[in-house]
Parts: structure tokens; C-alpha cells; sequence
């Protein structure tokens, strides 16, 4: 699944049709009919976590790219669109993505301090978050958009490994500080994940996703889909601690 990062990637590229209007719509999602976005300004471009949003005058489009989405601009894939949108200057087809449409104005939809890369991120209030949550599994708890809107299975890994914690953690039994913590290198692992993924070099900063074995103690990652979430989790028993 596509986390926070990638969106941020993708808005900044679909800056070019900004303040462009759509002159041609298609695809076969069933929560939007495409010709009510023709002849409409695209007037913004935000993205929320793992939404990006596509802002028109009297309404939004919400588009998740799930686990398997993906986009062209200016090309087309062999399957036939999501939703495909033409600019004037160019085109930007989304692949098995889900559609939705927004009516409301977003700052009652969203969060926006729950956006980890966002401007109104608030590292407290997700720590209020947390602690209403005791029996938790940490692992589980990062992957929590309304808490951690953004992170992935990638980012969690890497940050719990960063902050030493182990995943099967409940959040009540962790020390505040480390709460801290934990977050802390949530938020400045997603801006190194952005930062490596523009450099083409992310997989070659991984020190605990799909590695094989432990950076600081020399010995095999344990492998196993942990929590109610059921994700791929990469642990150490040395370092990451059980508290």
C-alpha cells in the first residue's frame, strides 16, 4: 500500500494541472459518475496521509490507491482507469483505486492534526490518542490513520526499530517518554522516506523491513504477522525492548 510519502510524491507532480480545467473524464468507478468533472477547475491539490484529494469548486475527489493502486501521467496502462482525467497540458490516469467523492468541506472530513507530514501535524494529541488506547498493540496503534494518517507498513517497521520498542507492546505499558519517542521517529522516519524515495534509494536504507537480519545485534529479524492487523512485522528480541 502506497503510504503517506508516495502521495506527497504524487501531489507535487500533479502540480502541473493545477488551475487547469478538465475537458475529458472517464473510468469505472462506481461512486462517481466522471462527466460531472468535465468543464471543472481543478482549484487545488492537498493530500491527507494515504488520501490524495482533488479539490474542485463545489466538491472533492478523494482518491486511496489501496494495496495495489498506482497512476500514469501522460500515458495509460493496459487495463482500463479508476478514473482518468485530461487537461489541457497533459492527462493522469489512477489504477485500482477507490474513488469517493466529497461534498462536505474538508476541514469536517479530516484531521488535519493527524497528518503526520502534515502542517498541522500535532505530535500531543497524538499522544492523547495513544493512551485512550492502553490495551493497543503499538504496532497496531501506528498503523491507526486517525491516529498516525500516513504510515505504512514500512514506516512502522522502521520506526519501531529506530525507537527500540518491541511491536507486541501494549501502549499502556510503555513509558510516556518513549511514547515520545516512538512518535518522533514515526514523523522524521516519513520525511527520510520521502527524501530517500526521491533519491531512487529507499530500499537500500531499510534496517529492519524485509532485512534478514538485525543491524545492531548481528542476529536474524524474527518474521511474523503480528497484532490485529495481521502486517508483515521485522523484529529484534535484543534491542527492541518488551516492556
Amino acid at each position: 500500500m502506497p503510504e503517506g510519502p508516495i502521495i506527497i510524491i504524487l501531489k507535487q507532480e500533479l502540480q502541473q494541472f493545477k488551475h487547469k480545467e478538465v475537458i475529458a473524464a472517464n473510468g469505472y468507478t462506481p461512486n462517481l459518475d466522471p462527466d460531472i468533472l468535465v468543464g471543472q477547475k481543478l482549484t487545488d491539490i492537498k493530500s491527507w496521509g494515504k488520501h490524495l484529494l482533488l479539490c474542485f469548486p463545489k466538491f472533492t475527489v478523494r482518491v486511496h490507491l489501496m494495496l495495489f493502486g498506482s497512476w500514469r501521467i501522460n500515458s495509460r496502462g493496459k487495463n482500463n482507469a479508476s478514473l482518468g482525467l485530461e487537461f489541457p497540458n497533459g492527462e493522469v490516469n489512477f489504477y485500482i483505486s477507490s474513488i469517493k467523492l466529497i461534498t462536505q468541506p474538508l476541514d469536517e472530513v479530516y484531521d488535519w492534526q493527524a497528518d503526520v507530514m502534515g502542517d498541522k501535524w500535532d505530535a500531543e494529541n497524538a499522544i492523547e490518542k495513544l493512551l485512550a488506547k492502553p490495551k493497543a498493540f503499538i504496532g497496531d496503534a501506528l498503523l491507526d490513520q486517525k491516529i498516525f494518517s500516513g504510515v505504512g507498513n514500512i514506516i512502522r517497521n522502521e520506526a519501531m526499530f529506530r525507537a527500540r520498542v518491541h511491536p507486541q507492546n501494549l501502549v499502556g505499558n510503555i513509558p510516556v517518554k518513549k511514547l515520545h519517542e516512538i512518535i518522533n521517529e514515526t514523523v522524521k522516519y516519513s520525511f527520510d522516506f520521502l527524501k530517500w524515495k526521491q533519491a531512487g534509494t529507499l530500499s537500500k536504507h531499510f534496517e529492519a523491513y524485509e532485512q534478514e537480519t538485525c543491524p545492531r545485534d548481528h542476529i536474524p529479524f524474527h518474521k511474523a504477522d503480528l497484532g490485529k492487523t495481521k502486517r508483515h512485522t521485522y523484529y529484534c528480541d535484543v534491542c527492541e525492548v518488551l516492556y
